[in-house]
């Protein structure tokens, strides 16, 4: 059983709508499509519904009988804009370096299940009084907004003190660090390009 998170990941690439478009544009009902595929037509009917994602090898045999490859049914369709959802639940909370005793950081990726992203967006969260997190260097560009809280961002050896409702946009190839001084902790939106 795929949990939720790997349900709504697959599900953003409609496989059993592009089933059902390459099956109806053949002319086939489901009972044809089964005798080729050897597939029950109840089963290519939950497919084509997205009540069940197909395995690959059962995508495969589809695959074969109208001569596509799989990437067919990964591939984004230029019909429909690209649209990913993210719930709080899905997400993963990380900390910035693996193993510390104390992150500087913690952070969620606001935008993981989206494949060739423009951008990249992050919830962070610096603790009460955490350690400045080791400066690190990027291309592109960098637009930071405090959710709450005081956050010193250091960049190229300039701090830049930014409270709630304060945004800072930056060259981020330039090396830059954060931290919390305050005796509470901060939370801001990191908005990145690739």
């Amino acid at each position: 059983m795929l949990s939720e998170t790997l349900a709504a990941g697959l599900g953003q690439y409609e496989i059993g709508r592009k089933i059902r478009v390459l099956r109806q544009s053949k002319k086939l009902g489901l009972v044809q499509l089964g005798e080729h595929t050897s597939l029950s037509p109840a089963l290519l009917s939950k497919i084509e519904r997205g009540q069940i994602i197909p395995t690959l090898p059962t995508l495969l045999r589809i695959a074969l009988v109208f001569g596509v490859g799989l990437d067919h049914f990964f591939a984004e369709t230029s019909d429909r804009p690209k649209v990913a959802v993210v719930r709080k639940s899905e997400r993963l909370r990380l900390p910035d370096r693996p193993g510390e005793q104390v992150p500087s950081y913690f952070f969620e990726s606001l935008d993981f299940p989206v494949a060739d992203r423009k951008l990249q967006a992050f919830l962070a969260e610096f603790p009460a009084s955490s350690k400045e997190s080791k400066p690190h260097q990027h291309n592109g560009a960098e637009l930071v907004y405090v959710l709450k809280g005081r956050l010193t961002i250091n960049i190229a050896d300039g701090d830049f003190v930014l409270s709630e409702g304060d945004a800072i946009y930056f060259d981020s190839s330039a090396p830059h660090s954060y931290r919390c001084e305050e005796r509470t902790p901060c939370s801001a939106i990191v908005v990145t390009t690739p």
